[in-house]
């Protein structure tokens, strides 16, 4: 798929998509304001996050696979420029410990087997099911039905990871390491600034001793307008400063991974087919606080849910709203295998590609880049896979630009 397939230039905008997604957002401000004004801030910024990712096509699972098999890499130099930026913004803040009255803390976690283990599972499942976490909430948004299964699936594969915790939650580990505790705010964001810079350098060089070029990630696609496609480094920009709004709002930085297991949970509950406040997985206080919670009243579930509905909004400002039930057998099948896969590992490695990644080296945690490794792992597998389960298009260039988080 094409970014022209995404954002066309000339075809009008759809005002019913644009109409729903205005009044679910408002709708969506008014349930977090009766909640209080932070969760309706925190729905705005999810808002803005799906709108973001939507307009630059922005996921994890192309990039990843466009680095390993055919050595394009702006899109993951996009996500350099991201992490970059966010920690740029969260080091200071996260050392201070409050912004403004507001205490604050990043993602920092354990090193250990289950980061790896998990972290890999979701590297095979985003290239199967299509996307990465993110990129399955905005897909979502955006009308494609099949990452409609992929998220069901992932919220079937989250609820079996916290049902079976107490076979993976004593693997081996080692304590949590932050580069802030261990280094102090100057050498840290020196290391982390450096160790980016050279990522960038040498994935500059790799696509240009393949290619003889090397792809822009500031230039836009069809210039600054609603329905323009965003060139990459504009959405990890916005990323960053959306998420670093979530560190000043919320306490913590984004995460979107916990929310599925929660709904999977109170489904079961709810249906009277399970009891999970006897899971050792929600015996976690602050996760068995969650599970006793209204999901309104969920910041993770709010500001999933706003991610969707910012997504849908972008569609329907670009006219690619556009659901087909086309979808062929072995797609959907590969969707709810990878979902699971994608779910499960989240919960696993107590993280995705937002929680995790981004989010946990944000925070200057080493865990973030335990998951990095495993998943880009976990990847080459999963891009190994595509061929066998015909995920790939025939046709498709080996040099191909990425599209968005789908296949």
């Amino acid at each position: 798929m094409t970014l022209d397939l995404i954002v066309s230039r000339t075809e009008p905008m759809q005002p019913a998509t644009i109409s729903g997604a205005a009044a679910l957002i408002v709708g969506g401000v008014v349930v977090g304001a009766a909640t209080g004004w932070r969760m309706a801030a925190l729905w705005l910024v999810g808002v803005a996050l799906g709108f973001a990712l939507h307009r630059a096509a922005y996921g994890f699972s192309a990039g990843f696979r466009a680095l390993l098999r055919d050595q394009r890499t702006a899109h993951v130099r996009a996500q350099i420029l991201m992490l970059a930026a966010a920690v740029v913004l969260f080091f200071p803040a996260l050392v201070a410990g409050s912004v403004l009255g507001q205490p604050v803390r990043g993602f920092v976690f354990p090193l250990g087997a289950e980061v790896a283990l998990g972290a890999f599972l979701f590297g095979i499942g985003m290239q199967i099911g299509g996307a990465c976490m993110s990129g399955t909430l905005y897909t979502v948004g955006g009308g494609s039905i099949r990452m409609l299964v992929t998220l069901a699936f992932a919220v079937a594969g989250a609820t079996l990871a916290a049902f079976t915790a107490d076979l993976w939650s004593g693997l081996p580990a080692l304590p949590p390491m932050s580069l802030l505790t261990s280094l102090g705010l100057l050498p840290a964001l020196t290391l982390q600034l450096a160790v980016f810079a050279l990522a960038w350098g040498g994935l500059v060089l790799i696509e240009r001793r393949r290619h003889g070029t090397v792809a822009p990630v500031w230039q836009p696609a069809d210039g600054l307008s609603p329905a323009g496609v965003w060139p990459y480094a504009w959405a990890a920009l916005a990323l960053a400063l959306l998420n670093f709004a979530t560190l000043l709002i919320a306490g913590r930085p984004w995460g979107i991974t916990q929310a599925f297991a929660l709904w999977g949970s109170q489904a079961l509950d709810a249906a009277g087919l399970a009891d999970p406040v006897f899971w050792t997985f929600w015996d976690h206080p602050t996760r068995a606080e969650a599970l006793h919670r209204p999901l309104w009243r969920d910041t993770t579930t709010v500001m999933n849910v706003g991610v969707i509905a910012g997504a849908l909004l972008a569609a329907g400002l670009a006219n690619s709203f556009k659901p087909s039930l086309r979808i062929p057998l072995r797609h959907l099948l590969a969707s709810a295998l990878g979902g699971l896969l994608l779910g499960a590992g989240a919960i696993i490695t107590t993280g995705c590609n937002i929680s995790a990644f981004f989010s946990g080296i944000a925070s200057g945690s080493l865990h973030g880049w335990l998951w990095f490794a495993s998943a880009l792992l976990g990847t080459w597998v999963g891009v190994h896979l595509r061929p066998l389960l015909k995920l790939d298009a025939p046709d498709e260039p080996a040099s191909a630009i990425p599209s968005p988080a789908m296949s």
